[in-house]
């Protein structure tokens, strides 16, 4: 039995192919159940946010395995063959990518957040759709031992942290400063809750909050001391916003061209700005070509995450040295068909990053 990850992410496929393969959250168990009975996969987790689709999973015959998620992803997706190029590792290397995945490193925002907490979403899910057993059991629970490690003992969080902080950090150059702006959040998950944050915490002065759920929206603007509107009303508040950042489950767009060309009289001139961080994406492409309207995706924040990488590189490799003398030291459990020798435990380095954000379980906090 060898472990194996099949997958796409932002550094291999664009946001238009990443978000025909995205998983529907509600439908991953059913997903689960089909891809099990496919007969060569014994376990496996689907890992679906913004930036990737993987499926990580064990099987007697890995490669036999891959060939079939990747036809069973062309049957149930808008792909057709060849379209789109997955990566497939397996044994060592599978285990390898879902540590420095769970460490932030093969983030679009070097070091984020969120990503900690998707994984270990997408673990329970599974766990709970009885789609794992030992291989995936060891796999994952190591993986966030190593995700914790590593952001506890290097500066890898220092900086955007998230891709909600970057999309923050594109507004600020967008206004200069955001004292005064008032903001729309569109979307009232964990995503916009830490955008949300990190405007507030920049000067945004008036934030409105939309979700389909509208009690969700309620308990999230009343954190932000901010407004809710109902789902059905938010298109009527767009005169009185700056920034509009959406971040929906939709599987599909939410916001049209003619709902923006309904308000751009009344805006008198102001420029309207919005930022998609959802995939599948939110916005129209459309909603661009309106004067004094400017868009901007998820894939555009690369531009930010890029320089904040490039302050962040000697940092990839301080990570990467903490996950080797680890994995030297513990070997990779998901490997070992009996239980693991004891061994001493490892010496790690330390830094002055003290503030490591951390919840009192030993969480990674979003950033604020």
């Amino acid at each position: 039995m060898s472990i194996f990850c099949l997958g796409v992410n932002h550094k291999t496929a664009p946001v238009e192919i990443r978000e025909r393969l995205a998983f529907a959250e509600k439908a991953i168990p059913q997903h689960l159940e089909e891809i099990r009975d496919l007969g060569t996969v014994r376990e496996a987790v689907v890992l679906s946010t913004c930036n990737r689709v993987e499926i990580y999973g064990a099987a007697e015959e890995p490669e036999s395995a891959l060939d079939q998620l990747i036809d069973y992803l062309i049957d149930h997706f808008s792909v057709e063959p060849g379209e789109v190029e997955f990566y497939r590792k397996a044994s060592e290397e599978a285990a390898h990518h879902l540590f420095e995945v769970a460490s932030g490193l093969d983030s679009m925002v070097l070091g984020e957040t969120e990503i900690f907490g998707q994984i270990k979403k997408a673990y329970a899910t599974a766990q709970t759709s009885g789609a794992t057993s030992r291989r995936m059991n060891k796999l994952f629970q190591q993986s966030f031992t190593v995700g914790k490690l590593v952001r506890s003992s290097t500066k890898i969080q220092q900086g955007s942290t998230s891709v909600g902080s970057a999309a923050v950090d594109l507004a600020e150059k967008i206004f200069g400063r955001l004292d005064g702006c008032r903001v729309m959040i569109i979307g009232a998950g964990e995503m916009s809750r830490t955008t949300a944050q990190s405007l507030q915490s920049r000067g945004a002065s008036s934030i409105i909050v939309s979700n389909r759920s509208y009690d969700k929206a309620v308990e999230l603007a009343e954190e932000l001391s901010g407004r809710a509107v109902h789902f059905d009303d938010w298109s009527n508040c767009l005169d009185q916003v700056d920034i509009v950042i959406s971040s929906t489950a939709a599987p599909h767009t939410v916001v049209h061209k003619e709902m923006v060309e309904k308000v751009i009289s009344s805006r008198r001139g102001h420029s309207l700005f919005l930022i998609d961080i959802a995939v599948p994406r939110d916005i129209e492409d459309d909603v661009n070509d309106l004067d004094n309207v400017y868009l901007y995706n998820i894939d555009q924040l690369t531009r930010i995450a890029a320089a904040g990488v490039e302050r962040r590189k000697e940092q990839i490799e301080i990570c990467r040295g903490v996950i080797g003398k680890f994995l030297e030291e513990k070997g990779i459990e998901a490997l070992v068909d009996g239980p693991p020798k004891p061994r001493r435990s490892p010496d790690f380095p330390s830094s002055d990053s003290s503030s490591s954000q951390e919840s009192s379980t030993g969480d990674p906090l979003p950033d604020s």
